[in-house]
């Protein structure tokens, strides 16, 4: 691992940065102003070979089956802090352990369609570290290069109709897999920290 991405990346935690959801570019979007959004926490984990640890979601879970998306989950009463349900769902989702994680600091929280507040806790991680992705949750783990998902050039707008409206989202394919939604926008988020 070398010393200059460990900079990178503390820089990158260190700087402000602005909350964003999911509905960031549909400005015609009203949301209920009495709406109670539940605390949760994802991964970003970077290897100290430069690239980001990203899954695909089992397709028999009940929300967002087959979708990529950080390790992460809800906040559990034993959860200590939103840390901890990082660390804790990281390790149940992919097998990788505490001892291999390094956090470096946490970004603005995302706000999910799903009414969720999502903080994001960027770690740098061991490359070596076996992953056992957990069959019940998790179809596939997979890696992309950080310098892809650090260039605001590679991500693009699109959307979809959601409740009988347009829903405008980010995407940032890499190869076979479909970035986009909570995910694309966090590493968009990252991105822009990154590229300061």
């Amino acid at each position: 691992m070398s010393d200059d991405l460990r900079h990178r990346l503390v820089r990158a935690a260190s700087r402000a940065g602005a909350r964003s959801s999911d509905f960031d570019l549909s400005p015609d979007l009203v949301l209920p102003a009495n709406r109670v959004l539940k605390p949760a926490a994802v991964m970003i984990p970077v290897t100290g070979s430069g690239e980001v640890i990203l899954t695909t979601r089992s397709a028999r879970l009940k929300h967002h089956p087959g979708q990529v998306a950080f390790p992460g989950g809800r906040q559990d009463p034993e959860d200590a802090t939103l840390a901890e349900t990082a660390l804790r769902e990281t390790e149940e989702e992919i097998g990788l352990g505490r001892n291999s994680v390094e956090i470096l600091g946490e970004l603005a929280t995302h706000e999910t369609v799903t009414a969720y507040r999502v903080t994001p806790f960027l770690a740098l991680v061991d490359a070596a570290a076996p992953l056992r992705p957990e069959a019940g949750e998790v179809a596939e783990v997979f890696r992309v290069p950080l310098e892809h998902l650090a260039d605001p050039a590679h991500y693009a707008i699109e959307a979809r109709r959601w409740q009988g409206r347009w829903r405008r989202y980010y995407t940032v394919p890499w190869g076979p897999y479909y970035i986009w939604g909570a995910t694309a926008r966090m590493l968009r988020a990252l991105a822009e920290r990154l590229s300061q």
